[in-house]
């Protein structure tokens, strides 16, 4: 029988700052909990990281404590993106790697989340191992065998010269104007250097974080800032990518959008004429159905997993693939990383426009994407909305509407008090208005 997980969600522990489980008082028990469980003679160590949120000082300071209280030792990276953690745990030969970042939520939410010595999230075992251990009282070690604390000074350097080193070395982005908006967040002071030292001419946006502005007015959720920016400066590209720097999100020469979906499709193309793919693409729930069928097309094979980086990547072990994703932007490309990387898979789709001479928009045109309308609700706490008879019949009847020429989704997001409504078909306009009038069901049961 499977345990029931306590803190852990699909990504981590996540919430609002302050209340339990999100406070230092947790944290510091967490940090003990993790340092016990990794705990090994000779020693361990442990890196830690976090984003740009004001409450991250703080977290990192009672995650240290508590890990120095199991005996286990502490480097500190300071502001690193998530998918930087994930590398420098796995070529420093650290035991593990914390990540303190809620991502793309706003300042006032925190979160931490780990990863394994070789890079990924952690297993099942070891997070449910790491729950046991919380129940246990914190005693500290003897004095002689406290952990110790240091601040590894050149993580920046470090992870740059690892994505430079996912692009091709015989190409250059000289000649290319590109908009950057790092969403004040986690990769405000490597990204641009990524960029810059590759010879692109660079125009940064939220590269000014002060612990509040994480995710305000810009990055991967509000792409319409970049959307703006490429117009006004007649930029070939834009890049958004989000708090922790594990989401991209682009804008083409035109002003167009490109999610997750847009640039999996053009990431999987280009592998798949080089013949690097290896087997085919994972997507998810959520993904356009019009790139199942782009990729049909390509003689591409395609799997959905449940909707989560953890299960795609899931998917991915168990397929023995290697590239997947979420139209959301997180991408992961096992050839290059082992999470998703925003950075990196911004990288892979300038390869492509430089391997094929074709402008970003030239290289979405084989993708036609089914209209999709996606409504968040709001709801005061994490809710299962199938609980509800009100909204399952009113769910049957919108897909008695759509009469097999397309698909509803309805879930409750892992990460945020959010019910997601999804409706894709044929008809936008039948798409919307059964996607709006879905979502008020649900915010009428919620209310």
């Amino acid at each position: 029988m499977t345990m029931q997980r306590k803190y852990f969600g699909t990504d981590g522990i996540r919430g609002r700052v302050g209340p339990w489980p999100i406070n230092p008082e947790f944290a510091l028990k967490l940090g003990w909990a993790v340092g016990k469980v990794l705990a090994r003679p000779g020693g361990a160590k442990v890196l830690i990281g976090k984003d740009t949120r004001i409450s991250g000082y703080m977290f990192e300071s009672a995650l240290e404590a508590g890990l120095s209280a199991a005996g286990v030792d502490s480097h500190l990276l300071g502001p690193m993106p998530t998918p930087a953690i994930a590398y420098l745990t796995r070529t420093l030969r650290a035991q593990a790697g914390i990540v303190i970042s809620a991502s793309h939520n706003p300042y006032y939410d925190n979160g931490i989340k780990f990863f394994s010595e070789q890079g990924y999230k952690l297993p099942d075992e070891i997070e449910l191992a790491i729950e046991q251990q919380l129940d246990e009282p914190l005693l500290t070690v003897d004095s002689d065998y406290l952990g110790k604390a240091v601040r590894v000074d050149d993580a920046p350097g470090r992870y740059i010269e690892f994505c430079k080193s996912t692009f091709p070395a015989t190409f250059s982005l000289k000649g290319m104007k590109i908009i950057l908006d790092c969403a004040n967040g986690a990769t405000y002071h490597v990204a641009p250097s990524v960029f810059d030292e590759l010879n692109a001419t660079v125009i940064e946006l939220g590269v000014h974080p002060d612990g509040f502005n994480i995710n305000a007015n810009g990055g991967s959720t509000k792409p319409e800032i970049i959307q703006e920016k490429v117009l006004a400066e007649h930029a070939d590209l834009g890049i958004a990518l989000d708090g922790d720097g594990d989401r991209v999100i682009m804008v083409d020469e035109q002003g167009e959008i490109l999610d997750g979906d847009d640039l999996l499709f053009i990431i999987a193309n280009n592998l798949h004429e080089a013949g690097v793919l290896q087997g085919g693409v994972v997507g998810t729930a959520m993904t356009n159905l019009g790139l199942e069928r782009a990729l049909y097309n390509k003689k591409i094979p395609f799997s959905r997993s449940k909707v989560g980086d953890r299960y795609v990547m899931a998917e991915l072990m168990r397929l023995g693939w290697r590239l997947g994703g979420e139209s959301s932007g997180h991408i992961v490309w096992l050839g290059a990383t082992t999470t998703g990387d925003g950075i990196v898979s911004a990288l892979q789709v300038l390869s492509a426009m430089r391997r094929t001479g074709k402008s970003l928009h030239e290289l979405k045109k084989e993708l036609v994407k089914f209209p999709q309308t996606m409504v968040n609700v709001r709801t005061k706490q994490k809710w299962d909305p199938f609980c509800e008879p009100r909204i399952t019949q009113a769910l049957k009847e919108a897909e008695q509407k759509l009469s097999g020429k397309g698909r509803i989704l309805l879930r409750a997001s892992g990460t945020e008090p959010l019910v997601r409504v999804m409706v894709e078909g044929e008809d936008a306009g039948q798409v919307h208005q059964l996607a709006y009038d879905l979502a008020g069901v649900v915010e009428e049961v919620v209310r």
